[in-house]
């Protein structure tokens, strides 16, 4: 049996009838929205798609720099990058802030009463103006020779992560600005020689989120969960083409043998 894939699952599954509320993730909530055939697949039925395999630098940088930004939020000093972009804010300081970061085992969480979900989401941080309004913060790592941005249709997801993540702010009673920000580490490719080290540009992006949408996805998700019927799959869903692809095939192989 794979270490990495253990097939259907018995925990975790959607089940109409109980009581307790139902745990639904910011990723599954992008999930639904990627593929509602896949989603169904998963949370009811109980087939996630296989996992990608981590990557190890990414988690890095994203641990270095909250320790890094860590510094700053103990002294209650903005943090320089942010300073020098013209941010006027500082980390914000709570008690929770580490729970709201563990997105396996806490994240900010909020209990939609209409639909019996529990909606959750592990933020990276948290910065906070003068005003007192939260700015959401999502540290982002790659290496490429261009410029970083968030333009690509591909990056969508990220703007929805973090428009899911200032609803659930706000749905807690926190006061939080329209506005977040990208700390988005481009590692260098230019460099002559690796001499043990990657060096990275770091670059703050801003971006207004808009969260309107997530209520309403909330109780389609919800229809969703309680239908007896799997939706239609997503016309670009590779996951989709490949299961439809390999039942076609199950079946002239069988056709073949009889």
């Amino acid at each position: 049996m794979s270490k990495y894939y253990r097939g259907r699952r018995k925990s975790n599954i959607f089940d109409p009838r109980a009581k307790e509320p139902f745990r639904l993730s910011r990723s599954k909530i992008d999930l639904f929205l990627e593929c509602p055939r896949c989603f169904y697949v998963d949370r009811k039925l109980g087939v996630d798609r296989p996992p990608g395999f981590p990557f190890s630098l990414n988690i890095a940088v994203d641990l270095l720099l909250k320790k890094e930004i860590d510094t700053y939020r103990k002294k209650q000093e903005p943090y320089p990058l942010a300073k020098a972009n013209g941010v006027d804010a500082v980390p914000f300081q709570h008690e929770k802030i580490n729970e709201w970061r563990d997105a396996m085992r806490g994240g900010i969480l909020y209990l939609h009463k209409s639909t019996n979900l529990l909606i959750s989401g592990g933020i990276d941080d948290l910065w906070v103006n003068p005003s007192g309004e939260l700015h959401i913060v999502e540290y982002k790592a790659t290496a490429k020779t261009e410029s970083v941005n968030i333009d690509a249709d591909w990056q969508e997801g990220y703007k929805r992560q973090m428009e899911v993540y200032q609803w659930l702010f706000r749905q807690n009673g926190f006061k939080v600005s329209q506005r977040g920000f990208f700390l988005y580490c481009n590692g260098s490719l230019t460099k002559e020689t690796f001499d043990n080290k990657l060096e990275f540009e770091t670059k703050i992006i801003p971006y207004e989120g808009k969260d309107e949408w997530v209520e309403p996805v909330i109780h389609k998700i919800h229809e969703c969960l309680v239908s007896d019927n799997a939706p239609p799959a997503s016309e670009n869903c590779d996951f989709c083409l490949y299961r439809r692809s390999v039942a076609e095939v199950a079946r002239q192989v069988q056709t073949t043998k009889e």
